[in-house]
């Protein structure tokens, strides 16, 4: 399995007062609605942590899917809860050490 994270940003940066209040009302029912649809739709992936952030984006959720192809998924259905949606591959940090080992010691012959 591949870690991936799902960046969320809930209103336009146009949206007013009104609208950014409402959507935080409605907060937990659409977040629910949003993890059943991808349970229902992705069964295969695994959700690791959801985290609220202070700052441009206006949450973060690590997850783990067999590959690219069901992470665009989870995008793609994560669309309609958010007005702005970005994946990263997450590589673990011994996972690129290992790497830039391997390459110093390609390097070396």
């Amino acid at each position: 399995m591949k870690t991936f994270v799902l960046m969320t940003k809930l209103a336009s940066k146009d949206a007013s007062l009104v609208e950014i209040g409402a959507k935080h009302d409605r907060r937990a029912r659409s977040g629910q609605a949003w993890l059943n649809r991808i349970k229902e739709q992705c069964p295969e992936v695994n959700f690791i942590a959801h985290y609220a952030l202070m700052g441009y984006w206006d949450s973060m959720h690590i997850y783990e899917a067999p590959d690219e192809e069901t992470a665009a998924k989870v995008s793609l259905l994560t669309r309609s809860h958010a007005a702005q949606v970005e994946s990263w591959l997450a590589i673990p940090y011994e996972r690129i050490l290992k790497i830039s080992e391997e390459l110093e010691s390609q390097s070396g012959e």
